[in-house]
């Protein structure tokens, strides 16, 4: 027997390349070396030879395995809560866990999906507590010293070994008193809220079986809530672990419908997931899918079909957004789609069509342990969608025969035994899935499977038209512009146009075929602009409109695809008019979010009115009527100039809320109106968003926010009002703007610095959260919204910046959420301020936090708030960072796979995919100092001086150059160092220069910005540029640089500053050369207070001098370069106006030798000969001077118009 696991050294032992490209191709084979389906693990059995004929006969081999688990980094999680009192008071439990197929954590096992077998479970526990386990609990035995006791489960039906979980504790047991078949466990003292929590479950179990025309699968279920789990339902063979902060009581409503909905979706999983499983990595979406396609058809029943298309709509939007930033999802990799081999339209041959990627991602899409955690939960969604797509073409009642017919030969198959060779029918594939469908329906999926199961992408629809009043025509056109962008595929197939016209709803089919398509539609209406008609809706009613803003058209609005069969992102461009119809009288949910979306745009006094009568309509849905209260406040900003009257929404708000006899006195709570409980909590935040057109919060609105909170009473509502109170220190937050007094320099911000409206708000948080450690609220919904307002008032200057107070919220040991809270103020903190301490503090808390799910949340929210962008240099972008973060998901994290992704998503956000430039620049060095010793100095961008001390922590150490000298008649030779560098010629000089976006040296830090195209154009037109300088005197140097011709120099070692851009040119000049640089200005002048220092290396921002910008001023900091001994290099001499116009840099390349000779011999002529006399002495070289001339080639706020002295110096001379 052998042991050996992979993932502890994913790499096996490479330590020179760390690029993302090579780590990538090592994860996917270790996950392959340890994946079941191809038969491989990290235990290995050697059978005897005396054993091998029982596998020829096909005989049984009864294998036993002694193992044992001591401290688990993975696999099994304990919570032992601190305190007094035995571990049954403390309420001590464990629970095993794991990313996808992760049971070989905790048991020896075939850890597939694709083998199902039966079970006997025994599980030896201390008497005080109960072990829960998957099957059917056949007995409960007390050992002999009566100090413990065993449970014995039966697992009958097959599973497979991923499926299987255990959860002990000292759990208080809930028989659900609709199915007894049906058990609940949850922690001490819970039980009040847990029966609240799973009342209605028995509902979900009656719709599927009704659905699915089948019975649960098992025999029993089983819901266990447990603390401190890393996913909020994880569901397995008859149990599902839950998630202790699901449960709720009666008078909270806002977690009530996310509960119902987990719980829903856990039940979904038994019969798609757990009894019916994916037969390979890639059949993984069909499972899934499934189960989220049923769930949403139960809360479509639960929560009214408007949540349910609105939820639709925004997995949708999600789904787009991931994909056109990252890439096409594709649901099954295993195989390509097949190519289309003939047009439809004109038998030719098919345009070609893009070659085939497989994986256009960063990490291995080939295996779930390979997936980056959000890339797997946007597949989950999308497949939801694809299943979705496929009840639009066969049918809700076929698509559910589909199902029933895999649930039935499944169930047939449980009850045989495995030499039956039917077991493989509890196992879905695509192509099984794909001939299930034409069983039951006859209908061909192929081009549908490969169209948008094996191919990634969706389409990108813009739709414009026109009327044609002679023809009474709307011409159409429909383009796919961003066919070639990222995430974006060409769509060929039928696509559904909604007209709303006067005299009714008319869909039309159009077929979609190419990039443009266009088409005309004959209306059924004739304007009737100014008669007044009841114009009949899809519903079937008739409603009154107001057609005076209409033109002739008689077309009210345009939908493309309204029932979201595709995935797509639509443009539709229409008049302002046509969308206020729209949000007026559609009754459908996802036009009228459509409509508001793009009402943004058109900041006008209809557009106001028509949201301002959404909001008031008692008939629209609330999500509607919170989005037009978020829409109204953008368009009321856009009007403050224009607009007379209170702000906007106080007078709807008093008008729902307010006291009938003072209406600014708002009434006692009542939260039985569900639509106007939400948008209670929704205009107040609304509200706070608007601003004066000096661009601050009006005063009425701050004292109406501070009244609602003095008014506040729930004394005599049945619900909860956290979640309200929690909005409305929220809209609190939202009032804050950044401060605009000026602070004297050195002085602490105080309570006296504060202006009187941050001031009260403060005074109002600081009160509520104070309370809130007394009294809390449900989840400590209040406390959060709190620690974000502080954070904001600390991000706009009215507090200091302070993290001591977010670290001690983050520790472990507080509840979850206010934990995530104070970590995503943490990573703020490091990405404004960008302390190395606070990073190091995320970083260990990512590290070693006992929480899985605390651990994970970080890992997302660095991710997506980055501490640092990878395009520009940073004092945070260390090598100390790079090789923790590398370390940690190369070998530190075998036992844990989703934070082991989460860690790749996050090396290849600040890195790429190529090695990080702080990696590659020290090797870089180290490579090139074995070749050729250093000569012992190097310069800086604080004026040239030599450096003697260290480079400070935050500077990114530099590769040195490498200037090789030669002959004047020497063919020039192909320096032998790292293609990274590009060879250029200067005159006499050859020189090696590193080419990169930031000026340093090339590395991975372009790796993403490579692959895009323009990009890259980018990149080589940086490269083909040269920096010219002139070696011959002022009157010819136009004259003289062409005509000299290369000579033998030695080779010699520079090492550059660390703090210096790499982007420079080194060139051989003598000393009494004066130099003119063509790309800067001679009146340049760095900018004060924000140099980094003089030559002497003093720091800190300089300030305004007198006379710093006049005459002596200018010539004492030209007057630096002349002095060849001088150690200030701070640019030439400046030169007066004329002299420039008359002096001109030519680029000079090899193949233009020749005429540039004869263009500067004419020119000599016309000067005449007087200079060329005079300077003759001068041909000669000093050997003894090296000048510098770097060029900044991207503008940052310290180097924006103009170059700076100290930062930005043109020219640096040093003496060798």
């Amino acid at each position: 027997m052998h042991y050996f696991d992979p993932f502890q050294d994913i790499c096996q032992g490479e330590t020179k390349n760390k690029s993302l490209e090579f780590f990538s191709k090592s994860h996917l084979d270790v996950a392959r070396q340890t994946d079941a389906d191809e038969n491989k693990g990290e235990l290995v059995i050697v059978v005897p030879p005396e054993a091998k004929h029982l596998i020829s006969e096909g005989r049984g081999v009864r294998i036993g395995i002694e193992f044992s688990l001591e401290d688990p980094p993975g696999g099994v999680h304990f919570v032992i809560p601190e305190g007094e009192g035995t571990m049954e008071e403390r309420a001590a439990h464990m629970f095993t866990y794991g990313h996808e197929n992760s049971s070989r954590m905790w048991f020896p096992c075939i850890d597939s999906y694709a083998e199902p077998c039966t079970w006997k479970l025994e599980f030896t526990v201390d008497k005080t507590m109960t072990a829960v386990s998957c099957g059917e609990l056949v007995e409960v035995v007390m050992t002999p010293d009566l100090q413990r006791k065993t449970y014995h489960y039966v697992v009958s039906v097959p599973v497979c070994a991923p499926n299987i979980a255990l959860a002990v504790g000292p759990f208080e047991i809930f028989v659900d008193p609709h199915m007894h078949e049906v058990t609940h466990f949850c922690l001490p003292q819970l039980m009040p809220l847990l029966k609240n929590t799973v009342r209605y479950l028995h509902e979900a179990f009656e719709f599927y079986e009704e659905a699915l025309s089948t019975r649960y699968p098992f025999s029993c279920y089983k819901q266990v809530f447990v603390d401190e789990i890393d996913n909020e339902c994880n569901a397995y063979a008859t149990m599902t672990l839950l998630s202790t902060h699901l449960l709720h009581s009666i008078a909270i409503i806002d977690q009530t419908f996310h509960s119902r909905k987990v719980m829903s979706k856990a039940i979904a999983e038994q019969f798609f997931g757990c009894f019916i499983t994916m037969e390979n990595w890639s059949d993984a979406w069909l499972a899934r899918g499934i189960a989220e396609y049923l769930c949403g058809l139960n809360s479509k029943k639960c929560f009214g079909n408007n949540a349910y298309r609105s939820w639709i709509r925004d997995e949708l939007d999600e789904v787009v957004r991931y994909e056109e930033k990252y890439g096409g999802i594709i649901l099954d990799c295993s195989q390509a789609p097949a190519p289309p081999a003939v047009s439809a339209i004109n038998n030719s041959p098919a345009a070609p069509q893009k070659a085939y990627n497989d994986n256009p991602f960063y990490f291995p899409i080939k295996n779930l342990h390979t997936m980056s955690p959000k890339y797997i939960e946007l597949m989950r969604k999308k497949s939801h969608l694809v299943i979705r797509m496929l009840e639009h073409r066969i049918g809700q009642e076929l698509l559910l025969q589909v199902f029933n017919k895999q649930l039935a030969l499944a169930s047939n198959a449980a009850g045989t035994k495995i030499g039956s060779g039917l077991w493989g029918h509890m196992l879905i594939s695509t192509n099984v899935f794909s001939k299930a469908i034409f069983t039951v329906t006859g209908k061909d999926m192929s081009v549908f499977i490969d169209q948008w199961v094996r191919t990634g992408g969706h389409a990108k629809f813009t739709m414009t038209s026109v009327f044609n009043s002679k023809r009474n025509t709307i011409e159409l056109e429909i383009r796919q512009d961003c066919v070639n962008q990222r995430g974006v595929r060409k769509y060929v197939g039928p696509l559904l146009i909604q007209l709303q016209e006067l005299d009714g709803t008319f869909k039309h089919t159009l077929q979609i075929e190419n990039i443009i398509v266009k088409s005309d539609i004959t209306c059924h209406s004739k304007s009737r602009r100014n008669k007044k008609k009841k114009i009949p809706l899809c519903t079937g009613e008739e409603v009154d409109m107001d057609l005076s803003p209409m033109a002739e058209s008689p077309v009210l609005w345009i939908r493309l695809d309204p029932e979201m069969t595709l995935l797509r992102s639509v443009n539709i461009e229409q008049p302002d008019f046509q969308w206020q119809f729209q949000l007026r009288h559609e009754r459908d949910v996802t036009a009228q979010l459509e409509a508001i979306k793009a009402l943004e745009k058109y900041a006008t006094p209809q557009t106001r009115l028509a949201l301002t009568d959404t909001i008031e309509s008692e008939r629209v849905f609330y999500e509607v009527r919170c989005q037009a209260a978020i829409c109204l406040t953008k368009v009321a900003n856009a009007m403050v100039t224009s607009w007379q009257g209170p702000p906007a929404m106080l007078t709807i708000f008093k008008k729902f809320f307010g006291s009938f006899s003072a209406p600014h006195i708002i009434r006692q709570n009542n939260f039985t109106n569900f639509q106007h409980y939400f948008l209670q909590k929704t205009i107040p935040v609304a509200m706070a968003g608007l601003r004066t057109a000096h661009g601050i919060c009006p005063p009425e609105v701050i004292r109406f926010l501070l009244d609602l909170f003095k008014y506040n009473d729930n004394s005599k509502n049945h619900y909860s009002d956290n979640y309200y109170r929690a909005a409305l220190v929220e809209a609190l937050g939202n009032t804050i703007t950044p401060v605009i007094s000026v602070v004297h320099q050195g002085r602490a911000l105080s309570s006296e610095n504060l202006s009187q409206d941050a001031k009260l708000v403060l005074e109002e948080v600081t009160r509520i959260l104070n309370l809130e450690k007394h009294l809390p609220s449900y989840k400590y919904t209040v406390s959060i919204a709190c620690l974000k307002v502080i954070r904001k008032l600390q991000k706009c200057g009215h507090l200091p910046t302070n993290p001591k107070i977010y670290r001690s919220y983050a520790a472990y040991g507080q509840y979850i959420d206010v934990r995530l809270a104070a970590m995503e103020c943490l990573v703020d903190y490091v990405k404004i301020d960008g302390r190395w301490e606070d990073l190091e503090h995320l970083m260990e808390l990512l590290e070693t936090d006992p929480d899985p799910m605390a651990r994970h949340q970080l890992g997302r929210c660095m991710i997506e708030a980055l501490p640092f962008d990878k395009s520009n240099r940073h004092r945070l972008d260390r090598e100390a960072l790079a090789l923790r973060i590398w370390e940690n998901m190369n070998s530190k994290l075998s036992h844990d796979t989703r934070l082991r992704c989460d860690m790749v998503d996050l090396y290849y956000t600040l890195y790429g995919v190529r090695m990080p430039a702080c990696l590659s620049n020290q090797e870089l060095g180290s490579i090139l100092r074995a070749q050729k010793p250093s000569s012992g100095f190097g310069y800086s961008d604080r004026g040239g001086s030599r450096r003697s001390s260290p480079a400070p922590d935050d500077a990114m150490p530099l590769a040195p150059y490498t200037i090789p000298k030669r002959d004047r008649s020497a063919t020039p030779e192909p320096a032998d160092v790292k293609e990274s560098f590009d060879m250029i010629e200067i005159g006499d000089t050859k020189v090696m220069i590193p080419r990169s976006r930031d000026g340093s040296p090339y590395d991975d830090a372009e790796s993403r910005a490579r692959e895009e195209q323009e990009d890259n154009e980018r990149v080589a037109r940086e490269n083909q540029r040269i920096i010219e300088t002139v070696e011959a005197s002022i009157k010819k140097e136009a004259g003289e640089t062409g005509n000299k011709s290369m000579e033998q120099v030695k080779e010699e070692v520079i090492d550059l500053d660390d703090n210096d851009p790499p982007s420079g040119v080194l060139e051989k000049e003598p000393p009494s050369k004066k130099i003119k640089a063509e790309f800067y200005s001679d009146n340049s002048i760095s900018l004060p207070g924000i140099s980094m220092g003089s030559s002497k290396g003093a720091g800190g921002p300089t300030g305004f001098e007198p006379g710093m910008f006049g005459k002596a001023g200018m010539a004492n900091e030209s007057s630096a370069a002349v002095d060849p001994n001088s150690s200030k290099t701070d640019g030439s001499k400046k030169k007066k106006k004329k002299d420039k116009k008359k002096h001109k840099h030519k680029h000079k390349h090899k193949h233009n030798k020749d005429k540039d000779r004869e263009r500067d011999r004419e020119k000599d002529k016309e000067r005449g000969g007087g200079d060329r006399d005079r300077d003759k002495g001068k041909d000669k070289k000093d050997p003894n001077i090296v000048r510098v001339i770097r060029e900044e080639t991207q503008e940052t706020l310290s180097s924006a118009d103009s170059s700076s002295r100290d930062s930005n110096p043109t020219t640096l001379d040093l003496t060798l």
